[in-house]
């Protein structure tokens, strides 16, 4: 069976929870030889010797998929729309480009099984094909899930799906959007979608959730064109922000629930960051397109100045933080957030090693927020937010850190975990996001996971597990294939730091 999308992984601790309380002292002691004896963690060599950073994705990146989506056509995608989950794609899986194993075969099987089809062409893969649970919203294609299930059809050769899809959603785009009489902004994308065919009339419409290729004449197309240009409206319209990150408010990233992230959370940085710098290649030098290139230049220079220098953690900035003044008021304050040195949390000076480093998860006003989130870090690494010396602190931080973030099983989306009082606090006693589940701690399994522990409310057959899978096994026979979703490094804006001396 494949791995379920999501699973709880209590820490080492929790196996002894049903033995008799010890003595006071013996639970000092037993604390201080459980956290030794997870600081003083084997360290894990990689088994290629040959880093990513070594490989050259300039030509890769913009150009290699281009050559799949050169002669790709499809109609245009109708006002009305189409069928659920139907037969097979013809094309899918071309085995031949992957190894015959057996789980691989799998996978694929599975991954070709959710896919959602509209007047005869696959549109997108429905989140959850678990028969064994209430449908809920995994029967709809989530437009952030679908991400894995595309590159898996774009390293395969297949790109015509990827082509549907974005026609699709832009389509989606323009449709008026009302939530409780409160009109959207023309930019906003849905978050999934679902095919609804009419038993009787057996036509099919598209039912809407508001809650990289590279290839040139796709990018042109009007459709396209002004589907970006309405994001960046939104996105760099002027307001009352005084930093150049984008307000976030709680639940409206990946961590989809309340999770204490109100503010700036690190990974919508880093996807602006990598949103501004495509859009900067894919717009056409038009009358239209020119009005965006400044502004996305100078929002690019001031918004990687900003992420690199005050969400920036490693062993010298933190010993910056802890000897903060507070209420600084002229242009040379260090303290730019007077963010008060008692509250460093205690877990950040051990959790912290000599080598390495990381992005924060959230700046403002009086309030940093330390805990490490994967994906906004992995992100940033991805497109080039991350300095070379920073991206490579980061996977020291991993090596480190091993039995924290990693352990047995795949990445925590998040460290460490939120408890006690905070978690009511913070979380509102969710019963989803306990500590270490789901998006509290929890580990996402594809690759590494023993099944040993099943999430509450995972699901089986979740899409983007499958076809996370399946990217994940392309990339490790193929290195290139990291060109479809990464950038080069970004020089045009670099700030003076001071990388840890150990990095």
């Amino acid at each position: 069976m494949l791995p379920s999308a999501n699973m709880d992984s209590p820490p080492i601790s929790d196996n002894k929870m049903d033995e008799p309380s010890p003595s006071v002292a013996e639970s000092a002691l037993s604390k201080f030889e459980d956290r030794t004896r997870l600081l003083n963690i084997e360290r894990h060599v990689s088994c290629e010797a040959k880093s990513f950073l070594d490989i050259s994705l300039a030509s890769r990146s913009h150009h290699y998929i281009s050559k799949h989506l050169e002669n790709v056509r499809i109609e245009d995608v109708p006002e009305d729309v189409g069928s659920p989950v139907k037969g097979s794609f013809s094309n899918t899986p071309n085995l031949n480009s992957f190894d015959t194993h057996l789980i691989r075969t799998e996978a694929w099987e599975a991954l070709k099984r959710s896919l959602v089809y509209y007047r005869g062409q696959p549109v997108g893969t429905i989140a959850a094909a678990d028969h064994s649970e209430d449908a809920l919203n995994y029967n709809q294609v989530f437009v952030r899930d679908f991400i894995p299930s595309g590159l898996a059809f774009l390293m395969n050769g297949e790109p015509e799906i990827v082509k549907n899809f974005l026609l699709t959603t832009l389509r989606l785009q323009l449709w008026e959007k009302m939530i409780d009489k409160f009109k959207l902004g023309a930019g906003v994308m849905p978050a999934s979608f679902k095919v609804l065919r009419n038993p009787i009339t057996h036509r099919e419409e598209l039912l809407a959730d508001f809650g990289s290729t590279g290839d040139s004449s796709l990018a042109e197309m009007p459709d396209c064109q002004r589907g970006m240009r309405l994001i960046l409206m939104l996105c760099l319209s002027d307001g009352f922000d005084t930093f150049p990150t984008l307000l976030c408010a709680d639940g409206c990233c990946m961590v989809d629930r309340r999770m204490g992230i109100y503010g700036y959370p690190i990974e919508i940085q880093a996807l602006f960051f990598m949103a501004l710098r495509c859009a900067l290649i894919m717009l056409k030098q038009d009358n239209e397109g020119k009005l965006f290139v400044e502004p996305i230049t100078k929002r690019l220079q001031a918004l990687s100045y900003h992420l690199r220098t005050y969400f920036w953690l490693d062993f010298h900035q933190l010993n910056v933080i802890y000897r903060y003044k507070t209420e600084e008021y002229s242009h040379t304050a260090v303290n730019k957030f007077n963010v008060m040195p008692d509250s460093l949390p205690e877990w950040v000076f051990d959790f912290m090693p000599n080598q390495g480093g990381y992005f924060i998860g959230n700046v403002s006003p009086a309030r940093m927020d330390f805990r490490w989130f994967c994906l906004g870090n992995c992100l940033a690494i991805l497109s080039s937010l991350a300095t070379p010396e920073q991206a490579a602190a980061i996977m020291d931080l991993f090596e480190a850190r091993w039995t924290e973030l990693i352990g047995e099983m795949p990445l925590k989306v998040c460290y460490p975990a939120i408890e006690g009082h905070d978690w009511q606090i913070t979380t509102g006693c969710d019963p989803k996001n306990t500590r270490w589940s789901y998006h509290n701690g929890g580990s996402w399994p594809v690759l590494l996971w023993l099944g040993r522990y099943v999430g509450k409310q995972a699901r089986k057959f979740q899409t983007w597990s499958i076809a996370g899978y399946l990217v994940a096994k392309a990339m490790l026979n193929d290195p290139t294939h990291l060109g479809m979703i990464a950038l080069e490094e970004y020089q045009q804006a670099q700030p003076c730091l001071r990388r840890s001396s150990s990095c």
